[in-house]
């Protein structure tokens, strides 16, 4: 009767690993396991074929299996507040991936393979170690949301500014001091935002430098105005 699972939710039970029986529940669409102990996640994970939804947050886990490049199907994928410094190149295979929260780790650089999964709607990167963006950005075209708030990062990459559907860009909180010209491209960002769930650009925790820091003053389409070459 297992094996028939749809839906299993292992969240705050304080498990410190998981049995590789795991992977008989082929039919598992979501996987919640928030809230525990785990410093792994056993290589049997792979073996979920059918798997939508994983919910790893709140864990120990300092690295994620290779086998879980496997689980092609996944559209949401959760590694939020553990211990993480990388993620394996066979996630480039997620191309299902709809969602990917990597908040609160160990993160210098954005893994590689973030760059391949093409269908990423929402990015959540806050508060890792972040110093930099890659020029690859340009290839998430999807892009509707992007946190990177909480990290370290000195300079934006202007082929950010070619990801027109983005609708939320938060990087308050880092060591900005300027913008690419090419930020007037976003123009579905619409405005300033303060509050941490409204969309637009969040920008004005940063060490901005003159005149960016003036203008900003005058709104988001302030902003916008000084850079549009004319």
């Amino acid at each position: 009767m297992c094996s028939q699972l749809m839906s299993l939710n292992l969240s705050m039970n304080c498990l410190c690993s998981l049995p590789p029986a795991l992977g008989t529940l082929d039919n598992l669409v979501i996987l919640n396991l928030w809230g525990n102990n785990l410093s792994s996640l056993p290589p049997e994970i792979g073996l979920l074929k059918k798997l939508r939804v994983l919910f790893a947050c709140r864990n120990r886990l300092s690295e994620v299996p290779e086998e879980l490049g496997s689980c092609t199907c996944l559209e949401v994928l959760s590694l939020a507040n553990n211990q993480i410094t990388g993620l394996p190149g066979s996630l480039a295979a997620m191309h299902s991936l709809t969602k990917l929260n990597l908040s609160h780790n160990r993160i210098v650089h954005i893994p590689t393979c973030v760059y391949s999964m093409k269908g990423l709607v929402f990015l959540h990167l806050a508060c890792n170690r972040l110093e930099t963006i890659a020029d690859q950005i340009q290839d998430l075209v999807n892009l509707k949301i992007l946190i990177v708030e909480g990290n370290s990062i000195h300079t934006l990459p202007k082929t950010l500014c070619f990801l027109e559907s983005l609708e939320l860009l938060n990087v308050d909180f880092n060591d900005l001091q300027n913008v690419p010209v090419e930020m007037y491209l976003l123009n579905r960002l619409g405005r300033l935002a303060c509050h941490p769930l409204d969309k637009g650009l969040h920008i004005i925790h940063n060490p901005l430098l003159k005149p960016i820091q003036e203008v900003l003053q005058g709104g988001l389409s302030a902003l916008y105005n000084y850079l549009k070459p004319t």
